[in-house]
């Protein structure tokens, strides 16, 4: 089943927007963490590898309980501000 950007969307605004700038419509977030739209543009960047990350969510994030299939949402959402 592939990875839904939408929902991603949804949970980006739900859980992730406190912190992250999630979409061009936020104008507000906290300063000293990057923008979706950043982290899409990294080098580095791959969907899959962000899943990952999210399942084991590095000190400074909060401990969201993602699913897999949340964690595809959200990184393909991500992958999506890639341009």
């Amino acid at each position: 089943m592939a990875a839904d950007a939408d929902h991603g969307a949804e949970l980006a605004k739900r859980w992730c927007a406190t912190c992250h700038v999630v979409d061009s419509d936020q104008k507000r977030a906290s300063a000293d963490v990057l923008p979706f739209a950043t982290i899409a543009r990294a080098p580095d960047f791959s969907p899959e590898k962000l899943a990952f990350f999210l399942l084991d969510p590095h000190p400074k994030m909060p401990n969201f309980p993602l699913s897999r299939a949340e964690a595809a949402d959200l990184a393909a959402y991500i992958a999506s501000l890639r341009k």
